[in-house]
């Protein structure tokens, strides 16, 4: 198990986690590197966060199958406590699927910023397409500006940028 737990730390940086967790999850996972059958309570405890928003994380976090428990009852109280252990070999299985969904949805939105003109608020309230801001008469609905035509090709640029970098993070 010690050797299953070097792996994660060696083989994924902090950021490739964090790809896969998200950033409120990462604090959890890192708590639990190279511990097993942890009490979802001390985690709360030691973490200094309350026990619904633990018990929270962690069942996203079994929903991907990147922690395992165990339950047991507390034979004082009566109360399932759970016992949190990460699965390591997953985490090293969903960052390939995470960075597919992301390319994905990087390239829908590059074809959604081709297709389309985009008008922003100069308040920066609201951002959009022609045919929304054209039927608000080009009025912020939010503080009631003038909408003003934005060039999206800097975004344009990013997102191509962005699909690059992914698409050899994939390969």
């Amino acid at each position: 198990m010690e050797q299953e737990t070097q792996l994660i730390s060696l083989a994924m940086k902090e950021k490739e986690i964090e790809e896969i967790v998200g950033s409120h999850s990462l604090q959890i996972v890192k708590y639990l590197e190279g511990k097993q059958d942890i009490s979802e309570f001390k985690i709360a405890e030691d973490l200094k966060i309350e026990i619904h928003a633990i018990r929270n994380l962690l069942y996203n976090l079994h929903g991907n199958n990147l922690v395992t428990y165990i339950r047991k009852k507390d034979r004082i109280k009566g109360w399932y406590i759970s016992y949190w252990t990460l699965n390591l070999t997953r985490f090293k299985e969903m960052l390939p699927l995470v960075r597919k969904t992301n390319l994905e949805q990087i390239r829908k939105r590059l074809l959604n910023e081709e297709k389309n003109q985009f008008y922003l608020c100069k308040n920066m309230c609201s951002r959009m397409n022609f045919e929304s801001a054209m039927d608000l008469n080009f009025k912020c609905h939010e503080c009631g500006e003038l909408m003003n035509f934005q060039d999206n090709t800097r975004t344009i640029e990013f997102l191509n940028n962005k699909i690059s970098e992914l698409e050899t993070q994939i390969a």
